[in-house]
């Protein structure tokens, strides 16, 4: 059994939560599944709003759909989470993400 479908069928069962979701989201993501990744990702971060690696991960996939505002959107909010936070390894990467994500459009 993969781990896209243990994830799954945790969620099935009925656990919902900002890692599983994460977790799914970065499974999908590597698998080249970005919009079934964007959702999951997505669900995670209302989970919990203060998950700067969700935002991270959010603002890659929907950037891999071309969906820049979106992507632009989703860096900012990690970079105040991660800033908020002190996660500043994060920030950074978010914001040179952000960054290329302005110049190339």
């Amino acid at each position: 059994m993969s781990v896209i479908e243990n994830f799954e069928k945790m969620l099935a069962s009925g656990t919902d939560n900002a890692l599983l979701r994460f977790g799914l989201g970065q499974a999908y993501l590597g698998a080249g599944e970005f919009a079934t990744a964007a959702e999951h990702l997505r669900r995670a971060t209302q989970h919990d709003p203060n998950y700067s690696a969700a935002w991270k991960l959010l603002g890659k996939a929907l950037a891999e759909l071309a969906d820049t505002d979106a992507a632009l959107h989703a860096y900012q909010q990690g970079i105040q989470v991660a800033t908020a936070r002190g996660d500043v390894q994060a920030a950074r990467e978010m914001q040179v993400f952000l960054k290329r994500l302005q110049k190339n459009n």
